[in-house]
């Protein structure tokens, strides 16, 4: 059989990006199920074509996980989807969770070069499809294990960068345990990302896949109340991870934050994903479900929380935020895919006043209409309150998703390890190593609220250097850094 003649650039670049399917709006308010259906095998071969497959990718460099994308979408122009599956797993553990999560469009994608003149190739609908098509066709291949170092790491917490430096150092040849304080593993992946958004199967296949690679998972364990760092590592632990995130909610401290109706975004998000509250009774956690659902912020935390509550039946669900919808931190898919639902968007607006009534429940909040500023430290113009601008909005339930700070528990259990002035770890960039030998931290306990991809990236690079301590080695590989300098 003749060989199929490749496209040219020029053909490459009039096919169109393909597009996700999706349910229909006025069907996913009333479920939640998966809102995007996944590329058939015949558009992820056809997007896949699009890739122009450039001499210096700039893709690959704009991934943190640094997966080689070229390679993979190659495989995939060829349909040889599983072997593309295994192409991301050569450095990223959780393609199906980052297919679905990750801000492509401001990292992988934003960097392509068609978007010069086009649209980028969809780098991660195709990361999506490859990691399905695996694991729908039990496909999944565990890669072969170096022989044991008998060395053992500890890894505390199993959101992004726990799991990612957990299968970084199994693969390595190292003994990795990782204590979650959840019952579940999955950290935000399985509290605080909805059930439409990132199925929990597609996170327990995730979990199961690392499992297979030797890691093992402690739930139920909290790291600081059970037992200590320093306790760890008299067990015989020979490096240690800090990935316990960023879980502790922000409030906005006005007249009236204490009424009930309003809460937390952890709270209300961890109710509906991880105690299954959405499909109550069959599962036995209540959930008060608001008629008019105001939620406070704009990033993908708030755009998760607005669209429950119009699941869980809110006729009113609205963002209310107080930059505008340019400044929006949320994924331009989420903010789309909001907007399609029919949640309504307050935006240039700040609250300073909640009212209740005798009961003590929510019933409104005072509003003031604001003006974008000169920028602040975020790069993005700074709002300023409009004097006399104050308006009333109805409410019987609101929802803080304004930001979060990191959970204290370990740092003040574990003497000598540093924080800045907002509880995060100080790590060395580099490596994260902590102020403590011998232990490492990354992602949202780091940074404070970020990317699941973000976090990976970091337990990648954790990862990396734990080896090289416990290997005795310095733990950074000079002529690795300068490849990463040259190829800048």
């Amino acid at each position: 059989m003749a060989e199929k003649r490749k496209l040219t650039n020029k053909e490459r670049m009039q096919i169109s990006r393909q597009a996700m399917p999706c349910q229909a709006p006025e069907e996913r308010i009333n479920n939640f199920k998966e809102v995007p259906s996944g590329l058939t095998p015949e558009m992820a071969m056809r997007e896949a074509n699009r890739c122009l497959a450039c001499p210096k990718p700039k893709c690959i460099a704009g991934c943190p996980v640094e997966v080689d994308i070229p390679a993979f979408i190659g495989l995939v122009a060829e349909g040889k989807f599983s072997e593309a599956a295994r192409k991301i797993k050569e450095t990223n553990a959780l393609p199906a969770i980052c297919g679905r999560v990750c801000p492509q469009d401001e990292q992988c994608e934003a960097v392509c070069v068609l978007t010069k003149k086009h649209e980028s190739v969809a780098i991660g609908y195709l990361e999506r499809f490859v990691a399905d098509w695996e694991r729908e066709h039990d496909e999944v291949t565990i890669p072969k294990l170096p022989p044991p170092t008998g060395k053992k790491v500890a890894i505390i917490g199993s959101g992004p960068a726990g799991l990612t430096a957990a299968a970084d150092l199994s693969l390595m040849g190292h003994k990795v345990t990782i204590f979650e304080a959840l019952h579940k593993p999955g950290g935000v992946l399985i509290y605080g990302i909805p059930e439409f958004r990132l199925p929990k199967s597609i996170v327990a296949a995730e979990v199961g896949y690392l499992k297979k690679l030797g890691v093992e998972v402690v739930a139920s364990y909290v790291i600081g109340k059970i037992e200590t760092v320093d306790e760890l590592f008299e067990e015989g632990y020979d490096s240690i991870f800090i990935g316990t995130g960023a879980g502790l909610p922000s409030f906005m401290r006005i007249e009236g934050e204490n009424l009930k109706g309003i809460y937390s975004a952890n709270e209300y998000l961890t109710r509906s994903n991880l105690m299954r509250a959405y499909a109550f009774p069959d599962y036995d956690t209540p959930i008060f479900s608001g008629k008019n659902v105001a939620v406070l912020g704009g990033g993908n935390t708030a755009m998760d929380s607005v669209r429950t509550a119009k699941r869980l039946g809110a006729e009113h669900a609205t963002i209310v935020y107080r930059r505008s919808r340019a400044e929006m931190p949320a994924r331009t898919e989420e903010i789309h895919h909001a907007e399609e639902e029919g949640i309504e968007f307050k935006l240039l607006t700040n609250p300073v006043k909640y009212t209740g009534n005798e009961d003590g429940w929510v019933t409104q909040m005072e509003c003031i209409r604001m003006e974008l500023g000169e920028p602040d430290s975020s790069g993005r113009r700074r709002p300023v309150p409009i004097d006399g601008s104050n308006f009333i909005i109805p409410v019987d339930m609101v929802v803080i998703a304004v930001g979060n700070s990191s959970n204290p528990l370990v740092q003040q259990t574990t003497p000598g390890l540093e924080t800045n002035r907002w509880g995060n770890i100080t790590v060395d960039e580099r490596t994260m190593m902590s102020s403590r030998e011998g232990v490492f931290a990354g992602g949202d306990i780091v940074t404070g609220g970020a990317t699941v991809i973000l976090a990976a990236g970091a337990g990648k690079v954790a990862a990396r250097a734990m080896h090289r301590y416990m290997m005795g080695l310095p733990l950074i590989d000079e002529e690795e850094e300068e490849e990463k300098e040259s190829d800048k």
